[in-house]
Order: C-alpha cells, then structure tokens, then sequence
C-alpha cells in the first residue's frame, strides 16, 4: 500500500467498511451509539463513522463518553475533548459520570470489571434514548467499539495465561448482541497513522490542549495492570520473533472463530432437545438436562454446559472449569449418576436422578428437599 495520505484514508475507510458489509455489522438503516473515550482508536472510529454517514452507509449518529472518575482532571479533560469532537463533527454527544471506585467498593469488584458494566448499561441506555428520538426500533441500533486487532491480540495472550472455556481463543467477536466492533481488522498504528493522514490533508482534525489528537491514558503504561502487562512486556517480544504477528494472529483466530460457529450450531440444536428450563422466562431459576445428553460427543456437551451456566450467572461472569466438571460428574459412561449432588460457583445446585440433571439454585435446592 502506498504511504500517501490519500490512499492511507482511502484503505483504512474501505477496510472497516469491508469489515461492517462482510460481518454484517452496520447498514444504511443503523443507529450507531460510538463509545469514544478520547484515546486514539475512538477518535479514529469517530472520524470515521462520521464519514461514513456522509456517504449514507450508516444510518443517524451518536457518541457516548463515559467519565469513570478514576483519573481526576485528566479524565475531565478527556471528556471536554470528546465533547470538541462532537461538536467538530455536528454528532449529538451522551456523557455520564460514574463513581466505579465507589462501585467496585461497595460491591467488592475490581475496578475494570465495575468499569466495564458500568460503560455498559450506559451505553444501552444511550442507545434507547437514540434510537425512541430517530424514531428507530431499539432492535436496530448498534453499540459501536473502537476496538482493533491490538485489542483483540492481548485478549488472545490473557486468555493464554489465565485459561479459557471452549471458544475462548478466537478473542473478541465481531458482534456481540448489538455491540459490534467494525475496526477489529485493523491495528491502532493503522489507526494513528489514519489520523495524522487527516490533518496533512488539511481534514476536519480536533486536537487537545497540549496539540495532540488523541488523548493518552497514563494507566495504559502500568505494567502492574494485566492488560497493560500483556501489551507491553508480553506482545513486543512475541512480535521480535513474528513482525507480522498483527495479521497472522488475526488469522488464525478467524480460523478458530469459523470452528466455533460450526460446533456452537450443533449446539444450538442440542440446547432444543436437551435443555427443559424450569421458567421459560428467567434462566436463573435453573434448567433440567435429559437424561441422554450424556452421550453426546464431550466437546459439545462441555459448551452446552457452559451456555446453561453463563445464562444462569450472567453475561459478565466467568464460567469456572471445576463448575463444567461438576456438572458432567452428574453422568458416568453416558449414564445418569443418580443420587448425585453438588454445590457449584454461584451457589447453584446439581443434582442427577433418573429424570435428567437438575441445575437450579442451592436454595431452590433445599426448599424442594425439605418439601420431600
């Protein structure tokens, strides 16, 4: 590719537009709520995006900005340049202000995680409210990430070091219920490169108060943080031995990506005939599995296991691979274990007899009990 600043847009435009047409992310008819924080992979998605609607392949706009209130007046100045943005590119601008310190107090949480589902449940508010003033159906609109290939690379590692569940290793998907995620194929240099192509073309460009167009998070250095140790001590060396790590990874996690669709199908179809959910309209209130699921291949009943449970805990929860074994410990040799009980993450109940295998909370579990 030519390094002009013209074919640097051009291949960066077309390229998240190849990625939203290919993966069906984002049309014509989408309200697209952006997450921008400021740093560079926002800035970029809103320039972007904001081209984008000015060529009619995306439908109205909106950004979201939210202030954690973790980084005192850097985080508030983070905020005023994302507003600048806004009003730079004529997008209507939801900010909110959220105590996660407070929060992950209070709930006993890490940080991250209580910044995460605060981001969250913001965003889909946000995205209500846009959707009811566009007079758009809220099942139309998208939440739109600045995530990239970076992103996705040092989930990958993460997941290395931590462990994952089945599935786990193709990393971010490229939509997740309304949140998609357009720049995933493309890396954060691709992306701070597309933003100095802008100003040299003397294109529409904000900059903050020290003449920068992005604005920096000093947290992202610090190495005692997971994600910022993947990123920087982790990813540099894997990338000394493989300078073409950005694409090869991305490959090779598509790859996978492609093998979980197809097992999660058959999934899917298992879930049909196996799974009796004991309220149709709560899943917390737990599920009975047949008896014969049992003999279904390991790998499938291992993921139908893990959807029962992640259903159960909740989108934000880590199903535990001790709890997947709990569960399948309720059949031997494909056949029911009756009279077996546990206690699994979460308080929850698995019991077997010769009815199926019974998942339901532990105190469901005693009431029944003590019922007989």
């Amino acid at each position: 590719m030519s390094d002009t600043p013209s074919t640097i847009l051009k291949h960066i435009s077309e390229q998240a537009l190849s990625t939203m047409h290919d993966r069906e992310l984002l049309s014509s008819e989408t309200p697209c709520l952006l997450m921008v924080s400021g740093g560079s992979d926002s800035a970029a998605l809103a320039y972007i995006m904001a081209d984008l609607r000015e060529q009619g392949k995306i439908g109205p706009l909106a950004l979201l900005h939210v202030n954690h209130q973790l980084r005192g007046e850097d985080a508030a100045q983070d905020a005023q340049f994302v507003a600048q943005i806004a009003q730079l590119l004529d997008i209507p601008l939801f900010m909110c202000e959220i105590d996660v310190r407070g929060e992950a107090k209070r709930s006993g949480e890490n940080l991250e995680a209580v910044a995460r589902r605060e981001r969250y449940l913001a965003a889909h508010e946000a995205l209500a409210s846009m959707c009811m003033h566009e007079a758009y159906p809220l099942s139309s609109g998208r939440i739109v990430t600045a995530h990239t290939a970076d992103d996705r690379i040092e989930n990958f590692y993460m997941r290395s070091i931590v462990g994952t569940g089945p599935g786990g290793f193709r990393s971010m998907l490229y939509q997740n219920g309304p949140v998609v995620r357009p720049l995933l194929d493309l890396s954060r240099d691709q992306l701070r490169t597309y933003l100095q192509a802008r100003v040299a073309l003397d294109m529409p460009c904000m900059r903050d108060e020290h003449g920068e167009l992005w604005r920096e998070d000093a947290t992202n250095a610090h190495t005692d943080r997971f994600r910022a140790y993947v990123r920087h001590e982790i990813v540099p060396r894997a990338k000394e031995r493989n300078p073409q790590l950005t694409e090869t990874l991305v490959r090779s996690m598509n790859l996978i990506a492609d093998e979980d669709d197809m097992l999660e199908s058959f999934v899917d179809e298992l879930f049909e005939r196996y799974v009796d959910w004991l309220d149709d309209q709560d899943p917390t209130a737990g599920c009975i599995l047949a008896p014969d699921l049992g003999a279904q291949p390991l790998p499938l009943l291992r993921r139908l296991i893990v959807r029962v449970l992640q259903m159960m805990l909740g989108a934000d929860a880590r199903v535990e691979s001790v709890s997947v074994d709990g569960v399948l410990d309720a059949w031997v040799d494909a056949q029911i274990n009756s009279g077996y009980v546990t206690n699994i993450q979460g308080n929850i109940a698995v019991s077997a007899n010769k009815q199926g295998v019974r998942i339901e909370p532990m105190a469901a579990f005693r009431a029944r009990r003590k019922r007989v």
